[in-house]
């Protein structure tokens, strides 16, 4: 018995470190909902006075139960040399899709690999 315990923990450290790279943070994992309408127009929020430390993430619509919802603005902790993209719905070919909020790091609006570069125009 003992042996087979062994096996199993030798096989599963083995794969662990598979596991790790394999498995897709939450910066590279990029959720975009495609819908057939365009959101209701933008509600007025009345923003409260600013905080220090922390930035401002204004209120926008997300697509929950086949309808949109409104999500209320709120205050979130900044990041030190990251800019905050706030949530966005474009069109695109008739559908709308749907951006979450995510931190920025060059200042392109993109976040992707190149985000621990300055913002180099001449990259590829």
């Amino acid at each position: 018995m003992k042996k087979i315990a062994i096996i199993l923990t030798t096989g599963f450290a083995a794969l662990l470190p598979l596991a790790a790279v394999t498995i897709p943070t939450a910066a590279q994992a990029q959720v975009a909902v495609y819908v057939q309408g365009p959101p209701p127009p933008p509600r007025y929020e009345r923003v409260p006075p600013p905080r220090r430390g922390y930035v401002w993430a204004p209120g926008h619509y997300e697509y929950r139960g086949n309808r949109h919802v409104w999500v209320r603005g709120d205050y979130i902790r900044a990041r030190p040399g990251y800019a905050y993209r706030a949530p966005e719905w474009r069109e695109r070919g008739g559908r709308w899709e749907y951006n979450r909020g995510r931190w920025d790091r060059d200042g392109d609006g993109v976040p992707n690999r190149n985000d621990r570069r300055p913002n180099n125009p001449y990259r590829n």
